[in-house]
């Protein structure tokens, strides 16, 4: 099954959403902020898609500005990386998709039509 995390307030996110189901695509929404990926999940999800672990961070969050991450995550670990992620679904780059074929952060439909086959 595919997995849509998301955002409800975020507009990008809603109309992700919206693509999905005029595509008539099966997916389980799981809501970012309450269920926030694991640093595991973080990883697997990076490797998967095959993107600099950089593309999976929400830089233009607030929490990512008052955090004042931009200097800092680049020298962190990946395992420091990813648990810091981890820490907060607003700061993972949303909405995702996570299907068979791989994993694309932020809405690319076109990206995200190629890795469900449509």
């Amino acid at each position: 099954m595919n997995l849509f995390i998301c955002y409800d307030k975020c507009s990008t996110c809603k109309k992700a959403r919206a693509w999905l189901d005029e595509q008539g695509v099966p997916y389980t929404a799981r809501p970012i902020k309450e269920q926030n990926p694991t640093a595991a999940e973080l990883a697997g999800w990076a490797a998967q898609s095959g993107l600099a672990r950089g593309k999976f961070v929400n830089t233009s969050g607030q929490l990512y500005r008052q955090m004042q991450l931009k200097d800092k995550l680049p020298t962190l670990s990946d395992e420091e990386f990813f648990a810091l992620l981890a820490t907060d679904g607003m700061l993972v780059k949303r909405p995702l998709l996570v299907t068979a074929k791989g994993v694309c952060p932020g809405f690319k439909p076109e990206r995200w039509a190629e890795l469900l086959g449509l």
